[in-house]
């Protein structure tokens, strides 16, 4: 009698609660599924927000895209570090968190039917990628990539329908590690300028670069702010996943658009969260690069001990973020695979069906939670568990 979203029925149940339940339910396993970092936010951030909570109108609602404070630092972090200028043709607003910016922008520019219009999105994809499209009632369209985690941009043509609305790109990439070149971004770029798409572009990991692995933001294209959407969070690179706090840089012609979405779900970014960011954002990338640099040489040994499964494992190049995507030698699924690390070695995993990989047995390895000094525990469980699973 009672009926629910059938929309909602075609959403894939987050794997990340999923995993953390096995954690829960196996106490002392070591997590290498959620993308987090092992440090918190800078001093500067917590002295901010401990300063705001004086003024006396703390509690009241304020601005639906950001506080101006926040926003004039944006602006000049943009310029400066992505070359990206804010002005008369693009706006910048505040969000919670970068999966709500995505949802913000495939909202704004997809109408829902039978079918929906299609954002194209690269595969492995960003499973909240993935969801927010079908929650808007819009189509996901998949392409693979290469190898190497590398866009194919005659594969992204071919997928272009008459109810393509934008084309999703990520890098660092989330979850293969790899940081996609220039050349292949301003490529991607110019097919959505020619065709009338948006480019949608998610810069979460920008930071997260390694083999010095340059990163290039397509928002900086001359001419590019008219259809290019580009997102960022503060949950990575300076250690505020629970703060929820990110923001976008949009074509000036969907503010209107958004400022509705976001005045509906949210009415302004939480506050507290935009005083900690202004400090974040003093801090700068510098502060960033610090801890960075740790997580680097985490990577590295990460690389090493992988090394030693190769006969039955492949563990592909990945240049950024936190994360490799292993592929195993096995027809075992890989959800069996994740359960039984957990419950036989005590290590957790994400299983590559998540990122709409299938059947091949993948799995996302996230480091970035790691310290040093708890490398070797965390990779050894895992490396023994793949060999016992796997070999046996």
């Amino acid at each position: 009698m009672f009926a629910i979203s059938q929309r909602l029925a075609r959403v894939q149940s987050p794997m990340i609660p999923v995993v953390g339940d096995l954690i829960r339910a196996h106490p002392g396993t070591i997590s290498l599924g959620q993308g987090v970092v092992h440090y918190g936010p800078p001093p500067q951030a917590l002295a901010r927000m401990q300063a705001s909570l004086a003024e006396p109108d703390y509690h009241k609602y304020k601005a639906v895209g950001g506080i101006p404070q926040l926003i004039s630092l944006i602006a000049d972090k943009l310029q400066r570090d992505n070359g990206i200028t804010i002005d008369a043709g693009n706006r910048v607003i505040v969000t919670a968190g970068g999966n709500m910016a995505y949802m913000n922008a495939v909202l704004a520019i997809t109408d829902p039917g039978e079918p929906g219009d299609e954002v194209i999105i690269q595969r492995p994809y960003y499973f909240n990628h993935e969801m927010a499209i079908t929650i808007a009632g819009a189509v996901p369209v998949s392409v693979d990539t290469t190898s190497d985690g590398q866009p194919i941009v005659s594969a992204i043509e071919a997928a272009i329908s008459p109810r393509t609305r934008a084309i999703t790109t990520i890098s660092p990439n989330n979850p293969t590690g790899a940081v996609y070149n220039a050349h292949t971004l301003r490529q991607i770029n110019a097919l959505c300028q020619s065709r009338g798409l948006f480019h949608i572009h998610d810069e979460a990991y920008e930071y997260f670069t390694y083999s010095a692995a340059p990163r290039f933001s397509p928002g900086s294209i001359p001419g590019a702010s008219n259809y290019t959407i580009s997102l960022y969070s503060l949950s990575k690179s300076y250690g505020m996943a629970s703060w929820r706090i990110g923001y976008m840089v949009i074509p000036a012609l969907l503010e209107a658009a958004v400022r509705k979405i976001q005045d509906t779900i949210l009415i302004c970014p939480p506050l507290i969260s935009q005083y900690a960011a202004v400090g974040a954002m003093e801090a700068g990338q510098a502060w960033c690069g610090e801890r960075i640099a740790s997580i680097a040489d985490v990577r590295e040994l990460v690389m090493e001990e992988l090394a030693r499964v190769g006969s039955f494992c492949e563990v592909p190049r990945a240049d950024g973020a936190f994360y490799v995507l292993l592929t195993l030698d096995t027809k075992q699924k890989d959800m069996t695979i994740v359960e039984r690390l957990v419950r036989e070695h005590g290590i957790a995993v994400i299983p590559g069906q998540t990122f709409g990989i299938d059947p091949a047995c993948r799995l996302r390895v996230a480091f970035g939670a790691l310290e040093r000094e708890s490398v070797a525990e965390g990779i050894g469980r895992l490396v023994r568990g793949l060999r016992a699973i796997v070999t046996e």
